[in-house]
């Protein structure tokens, strides 16, 4: 089963470490920080318990699946108590299995930053909101809309012409020319920050901090 798992899980676009006891398969899960373990039971060696119980007390949280032959509820009971995240009895489906290692995997994932920090400029991406060392610092939506595109590349130039699609979109009746209308003024209203709007002739804007 450890061959075939591994097998289908690679073919699947995953790296795979596999090991044929208890103890081999702690030393590994420290050495390797994975993002799922698949932990069996029934270990040769140090059974699945003793390993899973080892790794909670070392302070390993990495998200473990039990799989094994033990179904019965006690089972699943004192291996959820032991530290476990999931629990699947065999014989199981494998896609299954791949639909509760990837739920595994999710809930191991960090949350995501809904912000964009540049200098001292932050950038609420769900409301729209800027912020200066944590102070509202005020904007159009133009000039917030050309100050979001530039700090998803700081320190890199953006063409003029992207910088229009963005911020003027859907607006045909407006020429690319106006994107330096908002360059202007956004620059001005950066000369209070640490952030600079710097033009790269040819080549288009970049954001340049001075912190």
């Amino acid at each position: 089963m450890r061959t075939t798992l591994e097998r289908s899980f690679a073919r699947r676009g995953d790296t795979v470490v596999s090991c044929a006891d208890g103890q081999r398969a702690l030393d590994r899960w420290h050495a390797s920080q994975p993002d799922v373990v698949l932990l069996d039971l029934s270990l040769p060696g140090r059974d699945g318990l003793s390993v899973l119980e080892q790794a909670r007390t070392e302070g390993l949280s990495t998200p473990v699946l039990i799989i094994t032959a033990r179904g019965t509820v006690g089972d699943r009971v004192l291996g959820l108590n032991t530290g476990a995240d999931d629990y699947l009895a065999k014989p199981f489906d494998l896609d299954e299995l791949e639909a509760r290692v990837r739920a595994l995997a999710r809930r191991g994932l960090p949350p995501a930053d809904t912000s964009a920090r540049y200098g001292c400029l932050r950038i609420d991406l769900e409301q729209g909101a800027v912020y200066c060392r944590e102070t509202t610092f005020e904007l159009p939506p133009r000039e917030t809309a050309l100050l979001r595109a530039l700090m998803h590349k700081p320190g890199h130039a953006v063409a003029k012409e992207r910088l229009f699609e963005l911020v003027f979109a859907g607006e045909h009746d407006v020429q690319v020319e106006a994107i330096e209308v908002v360059a202007y003024r956004l620059r001005k209203r950066l000369a209070a920050t640490d952030v600079q709007l710097v033009t790269l002739r040819g080549l288009g804007y970049l954001l340049k901090s001075s912190a």
